[in-house]
């Protein structure tokens, strides 16, 4: 049994392929993540990978960074434009896969590959999920069945995946029956829809989700492929607002532990030697890392009267430092669950040495 290929020959592979007149193969970003050993887009993950595709002269359609995890992408050969960076022009763009001049946001040019900086529609799981519909001839009674056994709160009216009549709501039903209706189709008891594209800003989106409760996502063609509700976005938010919420608060209770303890020279003397040319007056000045070199010392660790085990704690501190700098590399993938859990418990662990008056 052959060994299996590694990326690099995976990539070289399908450029001989496409310069052959082949054609590429199509995967999933999870799977093509799994052929470098990684399972999420991490800041240093995603460099690598495309310097491995810049030195196979790849790219990905759509560019793999931004795209949902379980899409699928497909590789094409780069062939680098020469752009003048001296005289304005126009650019014509691929939605699909680069930044619109329009949205008027700098975009990081990789071989001639925009990585897409923009937190899309497209990105979230929601938005990837083809939601269940009924038709418009389907009974009340149906569709009611249909909401209760899967706990929707609003259901798309639809013949097919492109043509939506309406969308059901148990407030488009409630209103009828207040006013003595008696709705007996899906038809009956629906409400205009809302919808947007997969390719929207999230953050433009926000105001419709919350007036509607949901939104409908269109995709690039034209079908309907996911539905985005209320509570999606609230999930969505803590898995993107918690890891920096957690680390602002970590970094805020070291810095009362260690702030009344050392003078302006000392927190000098505990800067990176690669940076030592920073002025450094308080400790707000000094490097999360940095935290971890001043307390190396025992005798200044001392000084916190820090009831703890010195080692312990800096190797937990240091473990947050690591977590952090993927925290603030941001991954569209969020943070593994293990690290959100040590961002939690090191929380935890401060806030109980604090109440007990330990620091």
């Amino acid at each position: 049994m052959e060994p299996p290929l590694n990326p690099q020959d995976r990539l070289g592979t399908i450029t001989s392929g496409l310069r052959s007149g082949g054609s590429a193969p199509v995967v999933t970003v999870r799977s093509f993540l799994q052929w470098f050993g990684a399972q999420r887009r991490g800041y240093y993950i995603v460099k690598g990978i495309r310097i491995a595709l810049a030195e196979a002269g790849l790219r990905t359609r759509p560019d793999f960074e931004p795209a949902y995890i379980d899409s699928e992408i497909s590789f094409v050969l780069d062939q680098p434009s020469e752009i003048s960076t001296t005289q304005p022009q126009e650019i014509t763009v691929d939605l699909s896969e680069t930044v619109t001049v329009t949205d008027n946001v700098e975009s990081v040019v990789v071989g001639a590959t925009f990585a897409d900086p923009t937190y899309r529609m497209s990105k979230l799981a929601a938005a990837n999920r083809t939601p269940v519909s009924v038709s418009p001839n389907a009974t009340l009674s149906e569709a009611v069945t249909v909401m209760m056994a899967n706990e929707f709160s609003q259901l798309p009216v639809a013949p097919n995946e492109r043509d939506v009549k309406g969308v059901l709501s148990w407030r488009s039903i409630g209103r009828r029956l207040a006013l003595g209706q008696e709705p007996a189709t899906a038809n009956d008891a629906m409400e205009p829809h809302a919808e947007i594209g997969s390719d929207a800003n999230l953050f433009a989106a926000i105001r419709l989700i919350v007036e509607h409760g949901y939104v409908l996502v269109r995709g690039p063609d034209h079908r309907i492929v996911g539905i985005v509700t209320t509570s999606d976005l609230s999930q969505q938010f803590q898995q993107l607002a918690e890891p920096f919420l957690l680390s602002g608060e970590i970094e805020n209770h070291i810095r009362r532990i260690i702030g009344s303890h050392f003078g302006s020279t000392e927190l000098q003397s505990a800067l990176d030697p690669a940076d030592d040319g920073r002025d450094v007056r308080t400790v707000a000045d000094l490097t999360f890392g940095e935290y971890g070199r001043l307390l190396e010392e025992p005798s200044r660790w001392a000084r916190l009267d820090l009831q703890v085990d010195r080692v312990v704690f800096i190797k937990l501190l240091d473990r947050v430092r690591e977590i952090r700098n993927d925290v603030m590399h941001f991954d569209p993938d969020g943070i593994p669950s293990e690290d959100l859990e040590a961002l939690r418990d090191f929380v935890k662990f401060l806030r109980t040495l604090q109440t007990i008056g330990a620091t």
